[in-house]
């Protein structure tokens, strides 16, 4: 098995990092060659580099499409196809596709963003995911640690890193933390963690 992580960032970069979408590739092959799978919105921008990232690093991309079909992807949305494996097609519009998103993964990583990446963002704080800041990307990417200190919620179990590869190995850390502790109650066959790694 693989590690799942949501990449969540600007569809619109015009007020990130002049570097965001260098780092967004980075993070999509840092992603692969660490075991893992990209998931995204199927969007543009900054998510859009992390899955062009990952398919040049011979890896998986999966896009979760707030539409109902490629129709309506390609039509209503304007959203794009290439450097996906495959689209799930949920025709939940944006907030909907945000929850089911956000809930795909083993963790959440946020690079630059708006509102609808400080959405992704809250549902993972309030679902206790583990969750990784790319810093210095701009945006929301840039706010968060202040937004938690003032929510009064706890720190959550936040990953803060400007480097893509240190952010994702800090991301795993706490990944397979969750899966030796669920080993460890019986709730995971004993050799889950250690295929999850192959």
């Amino acid at each position: 098995m693989k590690y799942k992580f949501v990449v969540s960032g600007a569809a619109v970069t015009d007020h990130c990092a002049e570097d965001a979408h260098i780092r967004a590739e980075q993070l999509g092959k840092e992603i692969v060659e660490h075991n893992g799978i990209v998931i995204t919105g199927a969007t543009t921008g900054l998510p859009y580099w992390s899955a062009k990232g990952a398919k040049k690093a011979g890896g998986v991309s999966v896009g979760i499409s707030p539409a109902a079909s490629l129709f309506s992807h390609v039509k209503a949305y304007h959203l794009p196809i290439d450097f996906f494996d495959f689209i799930i097609y949920t025709g939940f519009n944006y907030s909907g596709r945000n929850l089911l998103l956000t809930r795909s993964a083993d963790a959440v990583i946020i690079v630059c963003g708006r509102i609808g990446t400080l959405n992704e963002f809250t549902i993972a704080f309030e679902d206790d995911k583990p969750i990784g800041i790319l810093t210095d990307t701009g945006g929301m990417a840039d706010e968060i640690e202040e937004i938690v200190k003032k929510a009064h919620r706890g720190m959550g179990r936040i990953v803060y890193n400007s480097d893509p590869k240190e952010l994702v190995k800090g991301l795993i850390k706490i990944i397979d933390k969750d899966y030796t502790a669920l080993e460890s109650e019986g709730l995971l066959p004993s050799d889950f963690h250690e295929k999850h790694q192959e």
